[in-house]
């Protein structure tokens, strides 16, 4: 009993500390960043969008020792994009602030592509630490403020992978199998545990080549699932597209059952899912493309924001559905809601689509990002104990599918905000750095 009111206390001071975090001086200063980085570099995220597609298209390099290719690199930066923070945060953005946030997360999501483009770029020009191949935030962190802020990036970022991009994932393909099919979650953390086990023991190669699998298949059947629901309810999507945009923009509140949706409320949920959706601004894409061999910064910053565009076209997409097909004034929340919507038109069968989605995208994701920690592992432990780090993640992942996700979302929200303060700040001061290269490559 005291241990319960103590962890209930610690839950509401958590979530209180969220709150706080997550708040207006937060959102301006993501937005300012923004904004900052697309004016600097000249709107590089529409002057060079054909040009990202080319690159990304027709990938050149390969890699040396401890490297990965610039592609692999892309995929698994789409594929750390493309998690359920889109299937399951879009829905419940729109059950906390209406369907205005949808018209956010588009907005902050297109202004987000400029800070991608200017970590990767550093991440990938200023690679060298310790004397090895080692990319990311951690490296152009460290130059501009010191080893102390570097190390408090690199063990955010640890957690973030462990708690925000593994537990979680695997909470929610739990959470996702039990409600629709009464799946008991200990099944799926052993599964889960058995599933890392393997990946995680065949080493970087083996994490890479499951990786490279998950992600164009979960890329095909989103969109070929999300595509039928919106030619199902095409009757609706002009009026859909206008109350999206019509609740973004209208001060006043906005009905939706029992609840009112103001133009704050929207801005603030469909800013912070996007962020999370995306990722963009945490540093945490640079990571991988800073393990690729270095010899293109401009073009590996171009398919860096690409990422950015698709993962929140998808974003909008999962938005569109469940707007167009009436779902998002149900009461439902989270994946439940983006069921709902999918059932519109599929049926029973659309709670098939969504949990095989929902599978698809936590595993894409929690794989990913075994990659991603593992580097920043191999900063923290200089190189050592790799077998301690899969330990550590497969545990997370058994645990993460049994655990309560309110809890894993509150602390995911403070150590978003710590790696976002600390990578953008070092983004900004970075700035002319990258806008001079941004400036000799369009003079080539």
């Amino acid at each position: 009993m005291v241990f319960a009111e103590v962890w209930s206390t610690i839950s509401t001071v958590i979530e209180h500390v969220v709150d706080k975090i997550e708040s207006w001086p937060l959102i301006i200063f993501v937005v300012g960043v923004s904004i900052a980085c697309t004016f600097a570099l000249g709107f590089v995220q529409f002057r060079y969008f054909k040009r990202s597609c080319v690159v990304a298209l027709t990938p050149q390099g390969g890699a040396g020792a401890g490297q990965i290719t610039p592609l692999q690199a892309f995929l698994n930066s789409l594929s750390a994009g493309l998690g359920n923070g889109s299937l399951a945060g879009v829905a419940t953005a729109i059950y906390a602030g209406g369907p205005g946030t949808v018209f956010w997360m588009v907005v902050i999501g297109l202004l987000l592509m400029a800070p991608r483009f200017a970590e990767v770029y550093l991440a990938v020009y200023k690679k060298t630490l310790r004397g090895q191949h080692f990319g990311g935030p951690i490296v152009y962190i460290t130059n501009m403020f010191g080893n102390v802020a570097a190390w408090i990036y690199a063990l955010s970022a640890f957690l973030f992978a462990c708690i925000v991009s593994c537990a979680l994932q695997s909470n929610s393909i739990a959470l996702s199998l039990h409600q629709g099919w009464q799946v008991p979650p200990i099944f799926v953390a052993v599964g889960f545990l058995l599933f890392t086990l393997y990946v995680l023991f065949g080493g970087a190669a083996r994490i890479l080549r499951v990786s490279d699998m998950l992600t164009p298949l979960k890329v095909i059947l989103f969109f070929i699932s999300a595509s039928i629901v919106l030619v199902y309810h095409m009757a609706n999507l002009a009026d859909a597209m206008r109350l999206i945009v019509v609740s973004a923009l209208t001060p006043q509140a906005i009905a939706g059952g029992a609840l009112g949706f103001s133009v704050q409320q929207a801005m603030r949920f469909g800013i912070f899912r996007s962020i999370f959706a995306s990722e963009a601004g945490l540093g945490t894409s640079s990571i991988l493309f800073g393990a690729t061999n270095g010899e293109r910064p401009v073009e590996d910053g171009f398919m860096g924001m690409l990422s950015v565009f698709m993962s929140t076209i998808v974003c909008f997409l999962v938005g569109l559905c469940i707007v167009a097909s009436g779902a998002w004034n149900s009461g439902f929340t989270s994946t439940e809601l983006t069921s709902v919507a999918f059932q519109t038109t599929f049926g029973h069968f659309g709670s098939w689509i969504v949990t095989a989605l929902s599978i698809t995208f936590g595993m894409g994701v929690l794989v990913t990002y075994a990659f991603i920690a593992r580097q920043i592992w191999l900063f923290i432990s200089a190189g050592k104990h790799i077998w301690l780090f899969n330990l550590i993640y497969c545990i997370v992942a058994f645990g993460g599918a049994l655990v309560k996700p309110d809890l894993l979302f509150h602390i995911g929200g403070i150590i978003n905000g710590c790696m976002l303060v600390l990578n953008l700040s070092a983004v900004m001061l970075l700035l002319p750095v990258v806008r001079k290269a941004l400036q000799e490559y369009a003079h080539k």
